[in-house]
């Protein structure tokens, strides 16, 4: 599986970058807002560092304004990933920004009918929501689970970008079922490292490395 970082910080990317934790990065509106950059500036900054699919999200929500606004994103680099939403007229950006040959993510799935409609239309990327089904007491795993059936039922190529993850679990759930990606903010992949048996583990390390004064240096 695919690790996507969510997040428009440079240094936070930069840090996952050199440890090989990033195959990509997802940005959107709110997260450029939050770092309190330029989109095209940070945007670019974030495409000369990462090799891999860096998603641009676009502010329009018509299909030709979306389509001008793609374009435009995509001109930043060659690895940008044109974000549009999953609404009709996303659908109809999507399909012309595909046949131009741009990579474009679908965002904001929240069924598995929709994830249909996205790989139809030729979507790079499908963005389901876990967290966000999670928190109106829905199970966001069945709706990758829903996705990936219907997706290998016909040889889809578009992949499934697991989004909205909040937790280490909804990690290691998609990676179970077989999503192609998942994106999660920085301390969440960071939080993968974490169990309390290792941590109690290198305490008892430590003591008896002490009591034996082992030196290595």
């Amino acid at each position: 599986m695919k690790f996507f970082v969510d997040t428009a910080e440079i240094d936070a990317i930069a840090e996952l970058h050199a440890l090989g934790m990033v195959d990509g990065v997802t940005t959107n509106p709110s997260l450029i807002k939050k770092s309190g950059r330029d989109i095209l500036e940070v945007t670019r900054e974030i495409c000369d560092l990462v090799s891999g699919p860096v998603s641009a999200e676009v502010t329009a929500t018509d299909a030709d304004d979306m389509i001008a606004e793609g374009r435009k994103l995509a001109e930043i680099a060659e690895n940008i990933a044109v974000k549009v939403p999953l609404t009709w007229d996303g659908l109809k950006a999507c399909k012309v920004l595909t046949d131009e040959g741009k990579m474009v993510n679908v965002t904001l799935c929240f069924s598995a009918n929709q994830a249909l409609l996205a790989a139809k239309a030729g979507a790079t990327f499908i963005s389901p929501f876990i967290g966000r089904l999670d928190d109106i007491a829905l199970d966001g795993m069945e709706l990758i689970e829903d996705i990936r059936t219907v997706y290998d039922n016909y040889g889809f190529e578009t992949e499934i970008l697991a989004a909205s993850i909040r937790s280490v679990n909804h990690v290691l759930d998609c990676a179970r079922i077989g999503a192609d990606v998942m994106t999660a903010p920085p301390g969440v992949i960071k939080s993968l490292v974490n169990h309390p048996l290792t941590d109690k583990g290198l305490d008892a390390f430590l003591a008896d490395i002490k009591a034996a004064d082992i030196k290595i240096l």
